[in-house]
């Protein structure tokens, strides 16, 4: 039970990790414009470089050592974000422009990158870890439906938590305004390196010593269902991480709140895990198929009525403010439409990545590990979304969520379609060369 309980913990941090970069996102773009979206970038860049290593990790030394790395790691991270609050804050490296960039931003990039890496890591071990501990079967799926719900959670509590503590963006705003939830972070990850260390953790998983690597006369790029599922998983990440971070920017500048910003984005990821629970309980009679393009229809339509929508039109969303406490705040109608994307993307990725394996038989661990790697597309896509928004406006920039929605719709109907039938898949052993 203790073991299960810090899994639950960890599989929190792993969203309140990620969820940190764009919020903070806001104190940075004060001082740089171009740099919005940058911290988020570097947080799933790493996701490029571990994705295969952190599952061959889990191959080699086992689901504890892997957790407790990733656990230092993410430390590690923390500790360099909040040391760019202090660090380096008058000390100029280069230049971008008319931008002066001091040592702290770039403390503050590594920070972030390092954080990459340890949820990554984390994100490798967590959910067959809970299935392990449940035993499998139900009780182990449930286990893992507890820990994605925490992780919802924790993304929905994330932008409010930061909003809460920065409250309005000025010259003078500072990472030392976040260093509390920095530290609590730090300090739930110190508690949890204690219990992992100190309980039994099965790995039936882990490599023998002699065990032959088998060779196979084809992988899972030989599947067209498969690569156009890669590709599907390296956008939707991006605009699942997208939408509400340029909202965020978007309504700090109208409401010159971060508090309010944080607040409405938070219920985005209130929605996805509504669209999660949801899916869950209809997922055993509508296919995953249905459930992808029905709300890529709904993405699209919901994302083209706020672009086109004006601004003048106002609707009343719960939010946060220093002075009031929780209340509500009039923001552009336009924003609630983002909002409700949520309930579109919350069942794209287990979507995606069903359609993806379907048929792949013992291919299907490799292909786990290329998913894994694409979800750098969540530091990629944001990062272009905010670049347009920078040069041409906030609203057309969510061009770029229509045609990826664009894209899930045609994998939904045409390209998850397994047309590679031809190829073995059992589990006999092919010897290639």
């Amino acid at each position: 039970m203790i073991a299960i309980i810090a899994m639950f913990f960890l599989f929190a941090m792993i969203s309140f990790v990620t969820n940190l970069a764009a919020p903070l996102g806001t104190i940075w773009k004060n001082n740089y414009d171009w740099s919005g979206m940058l911290g988020n970038m570097m947080n799933f860049l790493a996701y490029l470089f571990m994705g295969i290593p952190a599952g061959n990790l889990l191959v080699s030394i086992g689901y504890k050592k892997t957790a407790i790395y990733a656990v230092v790691v993410g430390l590690i991270g923390l500790v360099l974000q909040w040391l760019s609050g202090i660090v380096g804050t008058d000390t100029a490296v280069f230049n971008v422009g008319s931008d002066v960039v001091t040592l702290n931003f770039l403390i503050y990039l590594l920070g972030a990158f390092t954080c990459g890496f340890c949820v990554c890591m984390l994100n490798t071990v967590v959910n067959p870890m809970l299935n392990l501990l449940g035993g499998g079967g139900n009780k182990g799926n449930q286990l893992v439906q507890t820990g994605g719900s925490l992780n919802s959670l924790a993304a929905t509590c994330t932008p409010l938590f930061v909003g809460m503590l920065i409250g309005e963006v000025t010259a003078s705003t500072t990472m030392e305004a976040v260093a509390p939830l920095l530290f609590l972070a730090m300090g739930i990850f110190v508690l949890a390196f204690i219990v992992i260390s100190a309980v039994s953790i099965p790995e039936p998983h882990m490599r023998k010593g002699g065990m032959a690597k088998t060779n196979h006369t084809h992988s899972p790029w030989s599947f067209r269902h498969t690569v156009l599922g890669v590709i599907g998983i390296f956008l939707y990440v991006g605009i699942e991480v997208g939408i509400p971070g340029v909202l965020i920017f978007y309504l700090t500048d109208v409401t010159g709140s971060v508090a309010v910003a944080g607040g409405v984005a938070a219920i985005y990821w209130l929605l996805m895990l509504v669209g999660r629970l949801v899916s869950s309980i209809i997922s055993g009679k509508v296919s995953s198929r249905a459930q992808l393009i029905t709300v890529s229809v709904a993405g699209i339509a919901l994302v083209c009525a706020a672009i086109f929508l004006s601004e003048s039109i106002t609707v009343s969303m719960p939010a946060y403010s220093a002075s009031e406490g929780f209340s509500t705040a009039q923001v552009p109608a336009k924003a609630m439409l983002l909002v409700l994307c949520g309930l579109c993307t919350s069942v794209m990725w287990g979507g995606i990545f069903n359609l993806a394996v379907e048929g792949l038989g013992k291919y299907t661990a490799k292909a786990s590990g290329i998913f894994m790697m694409m979800v750098v597309g969540g530091g990629v896509l944001p990062l272009i979304q905010n670049a347009i928004a920078n040069n041409i406006g906030y609203m057309a920039s969510y061009w770029l969520v229509v045609a990826v929605f664009c894209y899930m719709l045609y994998y939904g109907l045409v390209g998850s379609r397994n047309v590679n039938t031809d190829i073995p898949v059992d589990d006999e052993v092919e010897n290639a060369g």
